[in-house]
């Protein structure tokens, strides 16, 4: 499965419950865009294209960095940061704030959160060093704990530096201050009320459930948390409804005598947590890109994407409330609906998420990621790899939409997701990243 060819395989396996099948061909395009949105106005798409590396560089370097830091396990005390780190949020600052004092230096886009005074003498300054001074700010601001993990790549790059350098990293710093400052008291410590579990048919029934704080995480770029909440799961004596709850009940449980061994393998892929798999795996476009200001940008629109999809995702869970399919099944006698037979132990494949069901949220990160992409390289058939920790397995893909019909068939053969849930998911990230691309980190008009 570590191949190309055989991932086109395992895709084409996963969709055979579905209307479609995934086209899997390569493209002949190596491109790698630019560091402007390249879809054309007539809405055509460039071939295709190869995310290859550029080489490393020191926005790569501090993205290596900060995942290590912002992954560790939260500590009983110290800053809100380390007490409750949400990795995607953190990461975002971070990049952010690399990505505003590089176009300050630059002054060839548009600032997403720090609008530094336009002194001629900042376009003189060490791009490099900015963002050295700029991740070690945020870094150090928010996980002073954790020095052992970021200091030493400041401490080395800092000792050899010049006035002029220490001057381009005292900038930076400046600049990642300005997008602390905004980012402060950020609603991660909001005060929740009890959770009171569902009973009604339809509504969720764990306790304890997890990520009730996201819903009130201040957003990067959208207007607010329910800016693109979606309508809402099929009602429960829906045929539509019918058809999800049978879906997933034939090809999610534990015994299922329809899903494939490439299924469930793509299943266990995909059950690996979103801010963790994402954070992971993003970094192979911190070098797509020749110029710093090019890799900034895209890493901070990533990672903004990633964040705000998933605050968006988790209103709209803890909105709606829904039912898991392991809930849903064993109880489809009292749903009202004749299509749906209940079966009283059923078990999904894989541990389902202690969070409502709907919409998905591996989904929903999902597409704002491809969208990102999508607007950034100019055409869905982008050629790139994923990798899991929970299988060891590296998956290539051709294309956006092959990514994102691979996740949501995953949740679905899983057993912790209906359809509906995963392709509403998407849409809501895709509204995100189109969002975004679309009003922020623009290049500065001529």
């Amino acid at each position: 499965m570590n191949s190309r060819n055989n991932h086109c395989a395992l895709v084409a396996a996963i969709t055979l419950s579905t209307a479609g099948m995934v086209a899997c061909g390569g493209g002949d395009g190596s491109g790698t865009g630019s560091s402007g949105s390249s879809v054309s106005s007539a809405g055509q798409e460039k071939q295709a294209v190869a995310i290859t590396s550029f080489g490393t560089n020191v926005v790569d370097d501090w993205n290596r960095v900060g995942v290590a830091t912002v992954t560790i396990a939260a500590a009983p005390s110290g800053t809100p940061e380390e007490r409750q780190p949400t990795h995607d949020a953190d990461m975002a600052t971070m990049h952010v704030a690399i990505y505003d004092a590089l176009a300050a230096i630059t002054r060839t886009h548009q600032p997403f959160m720090a609008v530094m005074p336009n002194d001629p003498a900042v376009v003189a300054m060490s791009q490099e060093y900015a963002v050295h001074g700029a991740a070690y700010t945020v870094l150090s601001s928010l996980f002073p704990a954790r020095s052992d993990q970021y200091k030493s790549l400041y401490d080395t790059a800092i000792a050899s530096a010049d006035a002029a350098a220490l001057a381009s990293a005292q900038f930076g710093a400046d600049v990642a201050r300005k997008v602390l400052a905004q980012r402060e008291n950020d609603g991660r410590w909001t005060s929740l009320t009890p959770y009171v579990a569902g009973t009604a048919p339809g509504q969720f029934r764990g306790t304890n459930p997890v990520n009730r704080m996201r819903a009130f995480l201040r957003p990067f770029s959208l207007k607010s948390a329910d800016q693109f909440r979606p309508d809402g799961p099929p009602a429960l004596g829906s045929p539509e409804y019918a058809a999800d709850l049978n879906e997933t009940k034939a090809m999610g449980g534990a015994i299922s005598t329809q899903r494939t061994e490439s299924q469930t393998e793509n299943a266990r892929f995909m059950t690996e947590s979103p801010v963790l798999f994402w954070t992971r795996n993003l970094r192979q476009f911190a070098t797509s890109k020749p110029t710093l200001i090019g890799n900034a940008r895209l890493m901070a629109m990533l990672m903004v994407a990633q964040t705000d999809a998933s605050i968006g995702c988790f209103e709209a869970k803890y909105f709606y409330n829904a039912w898991r399919p392991t809930s849903a099944i064993r109880l489809a006698d009292t749903d009202g609906n004749a299509a749906t037979e209940p079966d009283t132990l059923r078990t999904p494949v894989v541990p389902t998420p202690n969070h409502p069901e709907y919409p998905g949220g591996h989904s929903c990160n999902t597409g704002a990621t491809a969208e990102v992409l999508r607007q950034e390289f100019g055409t869905k058939k982008i050629q790139f790899s994923l990798n899991s920790t929970v299988t060891g397995a590296t998956l290539a893909f051709e294309s956006v939409d092959e990514m994102n019909d691979a996740v949501q068939q995953g949740r679905i053969h899983g057993g912790m997701h209906f359809r509906t849930a995963t392709v509403h998911g998407r849409v809501l990230g895709e509204k995100v990243g189109r969002q975004l691309v679309r009003e922020h980190f623009k290049p500065v008009s001529p």
